[in-house]
C-alpha cells in the first residue's frame, strides 16, 4: 500500500494502490500520515520525495470508501483518515518533494500547496473535483492554491472541476517543472539528494522560516473548508455524485432542489 524506501538522506514515499490509481482508503491515509510522522522524528531523513505507483499519482479519496461513510454510521474509520494526514503535511518541518507521475485528483492536487518543490510528468492531469462532487475545498487549498496561482487560476482549478495539463499547472505555478515521464522520478530525486547533502538543521530552518507566517491561516482555512464540508457531505449534491459514481454514470445536478 505504501512503498518506502532511504537512499542518501532522502526517504522516499511510494503510493502503491494502482488498481485504484492510488487513491487514498483510510488504510492508505494513515499510512502515509505515519510514514510522514516517522520521517520528521527520523534523524537520518533529510528529505522525503513522494509519488506513485503505475498510472496515478493519487485519485484522491477513494469515492467508494467515501460513500459508505456517507451511508454507514458503523463504518470504522482510521487513526489518521484524511485530517490526520493533512495534519501531518501542515507540520512536517522537513524539504517535501513530490513527483506526480500521472493523474492526481482532490488531495492528489491539494498536496501540492505543501509541497516545497514539485515535479509532474507530461502526460499527467490535475483536478480539483469538488463541485463535480457536490463538496467544499480541502487541506487549506482555498487559501493556498489563490497564494501559487493566483486568485483567477485557483478559482478556475478549485470552481471548474476541470482537468490541468502539466504545461498549464508550470504556467500557473502549481508544479516547478514538467518532465518527460522516462525522467520524471530521476529528475525529482537529483534535486531531491541535491537537497539532503545540507545541514538538516539548516534545512529545517529555512522551511520553518518559510512557513511559520501562513500558518494561522492555513488553520483557519482548514476550519471554514471543513465546517463547509460536513455541511455539503450527504445532502443532495453530494449523494447525487457518489451515487453516480457507484452506478458508472455522470452526475444530474438538475433535479436537486432549490439553492442545491
Amino acid at each position: 500500500m505504501l512503498q518506502i524506501t532511504d537512499r542518501d538522506r532522502v526517504r522516499t514515499l511510494v503510493l502503491d494502490r494502482p488498481e485504484a490509481l492510488n487513491a487514498f482508503n483510510e488504510a492508505l491515509y494513515d499510512a502515509t500520515a505515519e510514514a510522514l510522522l516517522e520521517a520528521a522524528e527520523d534523524p537520518g531523513v533529510a528529505v522525503v520525495l513522494l509519488t506513485g505507483n503505475g498510472r496515478g499519482f493519487s485519485a484522491g479519496t477513494d469515492l467508494l470508501e467515501m460513500h459508505r461513510i456517507a451511508t454507514d454510521p458503523t463504518f470504522e474509520r482510521g487513526k489518521h483518515g484524511f485530517v490526520g494526514l493533512v495534519d501531518a503535511l501542515v507540520d512536517f518541518p522537513k524539504p517535501l518533494v513530490c513527483a506526480v507521475n500521472g493523474v492526481g485528483l482532490g488531495i492528489g492536487t491539494t498536496i501540492l500547496g505543501f509541497a516545497d518543490l514539485a515535479f509532474m510528468s507530461s502526460t499527467a492531469r490535475l483536478k480539483c473535483p469538488f463541485t463535480s462532487l457536490g463538496v467544499a475545498p480541502e487541506a487549506a487549498s482555498s487559501y493556498l492554491l489563490p497564494r501559487l496561482l493566483g486568485r483567477q487560476g485557483a478559482a478556475w482549478v478549485l470552481l471548474s472541476a476541470e482537468w490541468i495539463s502539466a504545461e498549464e499547472a508550470r504556467e500557473m505555478g502549481l508544479v516547478w517543472r514538467v518532465c518527460s515521464p522516462e525522467d520524471l522520478i530521476a529528475e525529482a530525486t537529483r534535486h531531491a539528494t541535491l537537497l539532503a547533502q545540507r545541514p538538516i538543521s539548516s534545512l529545517v530552518a529555512v522551511k520553518r522560516t518559510m512557513t511559520a507566517p501562513l500558518r494561522a491561516e492555513i488553520d483557519a482555512a482548514r476550519e471554514r473548508e471543513n465546517a463547509a464540508f460536513a455541511e455539503l457531505m450527504g445532502g443532495p449534491a453530494n449523494l447525487e455524485a457518489l451515487a453516480a459514481f457507484a452506478e458508472g454514470r455522470e452526475p444530474d445536478f438538475t433535479g436537486l432542489p432549490p439553492g442545491w
